[in-house]
């Protein structure tokens, strides 16, 4: 048994239809789970709920932990720590194994490329949550009380992906007829993860024994792509000449009012403001494995 904590997010969704290749038992958890592939088990949970949460742990060999919370600091400092004590806590009761999907959040504001080793240094109140509980849950690895991972990925873009900044501001716009929107600097490099990529890396991370006990970062693509050549292939892709709105901070306010993870996103400013590179080379190189390029991901998405 394989258990999905957070079930029918992207990333769930993703993983979900991979999973098959190793398992013909996949446990869908949430509060309102429903089937991905035909053979799926149902087990309604929330996860702020030890009792539940361990509930819905039994019999599983590994739990990914790929939930996601309302964008929102208080919330994330409120509910996250909960989440992962309760996982940890049903993990070592069942002797589960735990893979834990993160953001790039704890690392903060990094000069040059995010790696496996990039130091904790977070610079803002969800990066402080992020990193708090990344650490927790891999103090309990050190301890050998847990056997665990973290698979991390940069901001998300991809088929689906609706909750991503780029939805909101790139491909929904195009959709619309609209000129798409990019926050921050336009000109400064920001690297995306392509959501059936970070599938593909949890699913294969997951059943591969060897890598438990370190943390890896989701295949992404290499190329050093920024804002506006990520909304010009975009709008090559959708037949559409190259037009592009870069929103000054009063524009960011104004969408905010009907775009909360805008809203929500002011403190991560920081991201779009300066480079923003990340790399995979090490899980490419453990499991010979390539990431999807932009223009095939854009596409898609599209």
């Amino acid at each position: 048994m394989q258990t999905i904590l957070g079930a029918n997010g992207v990333i769930g969704n993703e993983l979900s239809k991979l999973l098959p290749q190793y398992t013909n038992k996949v446990r869908q958890v949430s509060r309102h789970p429903r089937q991905v592939n035909a053979t799926d088990e149902l087990f309604p949970a929330d996860l702020l709920d030890a009792t539940a949460v361990s509930e819905a742990m039994k019999g599983s060999e590994v739990a990914y932990l790929v939930a996601g919370l309302k964008y929102d600091a208080t919330v994330w400092a409120d509910q996250w720590p909960r989440v992962m004590r309760n996982t940890i806590d049903a993990c070592k009761r069942h002797g589960t194994n735990l893979v834990f999907f993160d953001n790039v959040y704890a690392y903060g504001k990094v000069n040059g490329t995010m790696s496996e080793d990039t130091p904790y240094n977070p610079c803002s109140r969800k990066g402080e949550v992020r990193a708090r509980i990344a650490s927790d849950l891999m103090d309990e690895v050190k301890l050998g009380d847990l056997k665990a991972m973290i698979i991390r990925a940069a901001d998300f873009y991809g088929p689906n992906a609706t909750l991503s900044l780029t939805h909101a501001t790139v491909f929904e716009r195009l959709r619309a007829g609209k000129t798409p929107q990019w926050v921050g600097n336009a000109k400064a490099v920001h690297t995306f993860t392509y959501t059936p990529d970070a599938g593909r890396s949890v699913a294969l991370l997951g059943n591969t024994h060897s890598a438990y006990g370190q943390v890896w970062h989701a295949l992404t693509s290499k190329e050093a792509i920024t804002g506006e050549q990520f909304v010009r292939i975009a709008c090559e892709q959708a037949g559409k000449p190259f037009k592009l709105q870069v929103a000054p901070g009063w524009m960011l306010a104004l969408m905010g009012l009907f775009v909360p993870v805008l809203r929500e996103n002011k403190e991560m400013m920081y991201q779009f403001e300066h480079d923003y590179r990340f790399d995979s080379s090490k899980l490419e190189h453990a499991l010979n494995v390539q990431s999807t390029d932009y223009r095939t991901g854009i596409k898609a998405t599209l």
